[in-house]
């Protein structure tokens, strides 16, 4: 199986093109600010054949260059239905920073259009996209429509955490539609029931394991409240 992840743009968000191997079809998730180029050259590096866009919650560091990348390859992009309002808001739905700070903090490019192509994934649904079995098991917490995307394609189980599960930490949730509620029983019900050999690859960050992170990760410790 074909990973290739890197972080982009001045958020360091991680974006990826997953397929089964070079010269297949391959999804993109989460193309952030400044993305594009770092995709296209792994598409066409690989000789990948982009199916579509998917994105693990409706933060604008994970859906910036969604509808450009989404044109370019004329390829759906793919969201829970709990965030699929951000996609018409995304500065407004992420932050409370006037969109003058948001120029100032992105080197005034604001690439921020919808998508022509939205596709709305419902809870834990199950599909097939770029040749492979996807589960998109909602998760929220960090934002509403926050999901984690599995599979077990490659033989070991893996999952595009996005913003629920970093190395030694979680996503934040006291931005607008974030629960510490929510993420609490995102954690118990979704993170901490996969099988210790499942390779995280998170929203930011180094890639890590299900059970590098019950062992270390403070807040998936019982003794944290979990």
């Amino acid at each position: 199986m074909l990973i290739k992840g890197f972080p982009a743009g001045s958020w360091a968000t991680n974006a990826y093109v997953v397929a089964a191997g070079a010269g297949e079809p391959a999804i993109i998730i989460d193309p952030g600010q400044d993305s594009i180029d770092g995709i296209k050259e792994i598409v066409r590096e690989n000789r990948l054949a982009p199916a579509a866009v998917i994105l693990t919650h409706g933060h604008i560091d994970h859906i910036w260059s969604v509808a450009p990348v989404s044109a370019d390859f004329g390829i759906p992009a793919l969201i829970h239905v709990d965030d699929r309002y951000r996609l018409a808001d995304p500065a407004g739905s992420s932050f409370s920073a006037a969109r003058e700070q948001l120029l100032a903090m992105t080197k005034g490019e604001l690439e921020l259009n919808e998508p022509e192509d939205i596709q709305i994934i419902e809870h834990n649904q199950s599909l097939n996209i770029a040749g492979l079995a996807w589960e998109f098991i909602h998760a929220p917490g960090h934002t509403e429509g926050s999901m984690v995307i599995r599979t077990d394609e490659s033989g070991d189980p893996i999952v595009f955490s996005g913003d629920v599960l970093f190395a030694g930490s979680i996503g934040r949730t006291d931005l607008p539609g974030g629960s510490l509620a929510a993420m609490t029983h995102s954690l118990e019900n979704v993170i901490l029931p996969m099988p210790d050999h499942t390779r995280v690859y998170p929203g930011h960050g180094p890639n890590t394991t299900i059970g590098v992170e019950r062992a270390t990760n403070p807040f998936l410790s019982t003794g944290k409240g979990l």
